[in-house]
């Protein structure tokens, strides 16, 4: 691809490759299709200049632009993912191009029950003038997340026309299995040698999101008692129902995705199988302390413990694991990292909007990996949907702002 392609042209070249990521594969990547976009990547970052641009075995594409200073700059990692969610389909993506949104619904033609309405989609009011990408209907659009891969690769682009504009060594990162919560399981931290990092994942144009969840994973395993259900009484005692109690026991009004927003957090089942000798359930804990995290477990074991005072034949465990942490939490202790991108998102040409994330991203284990690491605006909206959008003016907003940045960066120096 020319360095002349514009954002629009390389993004209508991603989304056409399948990158779904698989929750129950062992792999990594978990499926071998997400190599299929991190190859041409590579491909692309070689015939711009990068010469060390690859993909390891794991699928995570490295790359470096070298610095055009003569002083000390900070390493500075723009990072997005390649996959999408397993949530929705990214089988034959056919991205269309809206150009000139004037307002108003828009139906996608190969499923005309999915319709973008802008009672649903308030953002779409500030879009008058843009063109907006969309799928066919039947499928994703994957601007989540490769709205911020052709961001990144478009402001790389600006750079190598550029010589003149100065920055610090520039290290790319795009990484597998992001929607399944793995996508920096396997990144080579020496390798990558950066600095400070910013993801480019976020929703809302002029974004900058500082904050993230903490969450941890807890698997609650239930065991009854098997017998043949024709003589059962007195015998059978079905871990399904136990496990189908514990789950209605837990708080209606609170504690729940569909029951909390802003800063609440919630206790989430994600999954569930079983049979009448044993059954498990995978919850999501999140909250944006420690302090609310391991209160939300404790709630969760106390509700198991006390359905199963009423069923002393049965029993339970529950185990919790740490997934991510608030990123904030060292984020505070360098807040030049944050303050720079609002002075980026000021630069290109909007307001910018520092908030929490109700979820986590790469940048949140990267930031206690030694990297920190807040998230920047792509300009996705409707992820993990039919109904997926973005628009090209948003990403070339994204483009200028990852620009603006790494000069910044160069600006200060050490």
């Amino acid at each position: 691809m020319s360095e002349n392609a514009t954002v629009l042209d390389r993004f209508l070249r991603y989304v056409r490759i399948d990158t779904q990521s698989d929750p129950f594969s062992e792999t990594c990547p978990s499926t071998s299709k997400q190599m299929n976009l991190g190859k041409l990547l590579v491909g692309e970052l070689q015939e711009l200049g990068l010469s060390d641009a690859h993909m390891d075995e794991h699928g995570y594409v490295y790359a470096t632009l070298e610095s055009n200073v003569d002083r000390p700059v900070p390493v500075i990692c723009f990072c997005s993912h390649m996959d999408t969610s397993p949530d929705c389909s990214g089988t034959d993506v056919r991205p269309l191009v809206h150009r000139n949104y004037q307002g108003g619904a828009i139906v996608l033609p190969d499923d005309t029950n999915q319709v973008i309405r802008p009672e649903d989609h308030p953002e779409l009011a500030g879009k008058i003038g843009h063109d907006i990408i969309t799928a066919s209907g039947t499928t994703l659009l994957g601007a989540d997340n490769k709205a911020g891969i052709a961001a990144i690769m478009d402001a790389v682009s600006q750079f190598v026309r550029h010589p003149e504009w100065e920055h610090g060594r520039l290290r790319i990162l795009f990484t597998p299995d992001e929607e399944i919560g793995r996508g920096v399981d396997k990144v080579d931290m020496q390798k990558l040698a950066a600095d400070f990092g910013y993801t480019v994942d976020g929703e809302r144009v002029g974004s900058l999101e500082d904050e993230t969840f903490s969450a941890d994973g807890a698997t609650l395993t239930v065991h009854g008692v098997s017998a043949h259900p024709g003589f059962g009484l007195g015998k059978l005692v079905n871990a399904i129902k136990l496990a189908a109690e514990i789950l209605d026991a837990l708080p209606k009004d609170r504690l729940s995705p569909e029951t909390t927003s802003g800063r609440e957090g919630f206790i989430h089942p994600v999954h569930m199988t079983g049979n009448a000798e044993k059954a498990v359930v995978q919850f999501i804990l999140r909250d944006f302390t420690r302090q609310g995290l391991a209160a939300h477990a404790d709630l969760l074991r106390d509700v198991c413990a006390s359905v199963m005072k009423r069923h002393p034949k049965g029993s339970f465990e529950l185990e919790v694991k740490e997934q991510y942490r608030n990123m904030k939490e060292v984020l505070d202790r360098h807040p030049e990292v944050a303050d720079y991108a609002e002075q980026a998102i000021q630069k290109a040409g909007l307001t910018p909007h520092r908030s929490s994330i109700r979820g986590g991203t790469d940048g949140s284990r990267l930031s206690f990996m030694g990297l920190p690491c807040p998230n920047i605006f792509a300009g996705e909206h409707a992820f993990h949907s039919r109904q997926e959008w973005c628009t090209v003016q948003d990403m070339e907003a994204s483009s200028r702002t990852i620009v603006h940045l790494a000069r910044i960066w160069a600006g200060h120096g050490r």
